[in-house]
């Protein structure tokens, strides 16, 4: 069951986000953030992070637990450790479960089992056709205050008609509408231009129902372009690209959907997010199983390696500062969720993460607390490590917990 703890300092850790980067303590009670000054005290329990970076714990924007249904792939709990381990304190959830997400009594079901777990806080999208049927739309008038995007991620709405209907729905309920953007016709002939050309019409979708629109995993220069000629013109939309999209490319042999992409896709997204034009890194965690992916199953678990991968590649070599990382990785998917989560700063909530920048590590995948060891990147040598997660003041996460105990004052 989840719980706060009533008071926890952390003290002497450098503080990086989109307001700090210096030397501080922090302060949190009751599970909120109430101060951020040098030399605080505290009655309760202290966590000595002199020689750590503190950051604002991670949201992802996109991630498939496969919880109900495909539990055998990954479950509310299994994705949650993983989430924690990687520094997440919040997830999106995508509704391609089996049964596939589409009424309010299966959103608040799994919400509930996510608070039991107290892990993580869950937002569970709800499908934009019913049961993703790709014609049915009147579910969603019938969705509660807990719902904020729908998505049918995994395959777009082939019929434009029948998307535009769900984008007035939505612009009329105050729903964002998250797309996976592919012409699944064109995908056998271009897998390219079934990216750019549906970007570019759900972009004008979106424009003539007026809704607020997210484009999930970016890959390619034309979506990315498409994307900034909306925001030049104030258009309500926001994007998300992964970490693997910005590290690898076509000449590594793995299926993730969208593919991988040129040297020159890579170089347009960073340059993207170098600019401001990116809002968020997402993951895209997909669990398989060993069978799956031998039989193709596009996707790749990124929870427990999105922060060293990010940090490794575009940090560490200079072509964003740490604090814009933050913004990509808490800030703005939090804002985007409408989560009260993303700055440390005091009336926030009490998530942080704290890191060793330097700390270098090779990942091995089999060791991930994910029941999904799918990933390119098992092997690789990464530098940046998750040392302890905290949410609402409450551990959830220490990475060599010897060494890292809270100590009561």
């Amino acid at each position: 069951m989840e719980s706060v703890a009533a008071s926890v300092l952390i003290r002497g850790a450098h503080v990086v986000d989109s307001a700090h980067d210096g030397v501080l303590d922090v302060l949190i009670q009751s599970g909120v953030i109430t101060a951020v000054a040098t030399g605080l005290s505290a009655d309760g329990a202290t966590v000595d992070a002199h020689g750590l970076t503190c950051l604002p714990a991670l949201c992802d924007l996109h991630a498939h637990f496969r919880d109900p249904g495909l539990t055998n792939k990954e479950d509310l709990e299994s994705g949650s450790r993983a989430a924690v381990r990687g520094g997440y304190t919040a997830v999106n959830l995508m509704a391609n479960t089996k049964p596939v997400i589409s009424t309010h009594a299966q959103v608040r079901d799994v919400l509930a089992r996510a608070r039991r777990i107290g892990l993580v806080d869950v937002h569970q999208c709800v499908s934009i056709t019913a049961d993703m049927d790709g014609t049915t739309v009147n579910h969603l008038e019938g969705l509660g205050k807990h719902v904020r995007i729908i998505s049918e991620d995994g395959r777009e709405v082939m019929n434009a008609r029948v998307m535009l209907q769900a984008m007035h729905a939505a612009a009329s309920l105050g729903l964002t509408v998250m797309c996976h953007c592919e012409d699944m016709n064109l995908s056998p002939v271009d897998d390219r231009l079934a990216e750019d050309i549906m970007t570019q019409r759900n972009i004008e979708l979106a424009r003539t129902a007026g809704c607020r629109l997210h484009v999930a995993h970016v890959s390619t220069r034309g979506a990315m372009q498409a994307i900034i000629a909306a925001k030049e013109r104030g258009q309500p939309v926001t994007c998300e690209v992964t970490p693997h999209h910005l590290t690898l490319t076509e000449t590594t042999p793995y299926r993730v959907n969208p593919p991988l992409r040129t040297q020159a896709d890579v170089d347009f997204l960073r340059d993207s997010i170098r600019l401001g034009w990116v809002d968020a890194i997402s993951t895209d965690h997909a669990p398989h199983t060993r069978e799956d992916k031998t039989a193709g199953a596009p996707g790749m678990v990124g929870l427990e390696t999105a922060f060293g991968v990010c940090n490794t590649t575009l940090v560490q070599p200079g072509h964003i500062t740490l604090a814009r990382l933050t913004e990509l990785m808490s800030r703005n998917p939090a804002r985007i969720m409408g989560l009260n989560k993303g700055c440390v700063a005091p009336g926030y909530d009490g998530d942080l993460v704290l890191v060793d920048l330097h700390r270098r590590w090779i990942v091995d995948a089999t060791k991930f607390v994910s029941k999904g060891h799918n990933t390119p990147f098992d092997g690789m040598t990464l530098t940046g490590r998750v040392i302890r997660t905290i949410k609402g003041g409450r551990t959830v996460y220490a990475d060599a917990p010897e060494q890292q105990e809270e100590r009561q004052t």
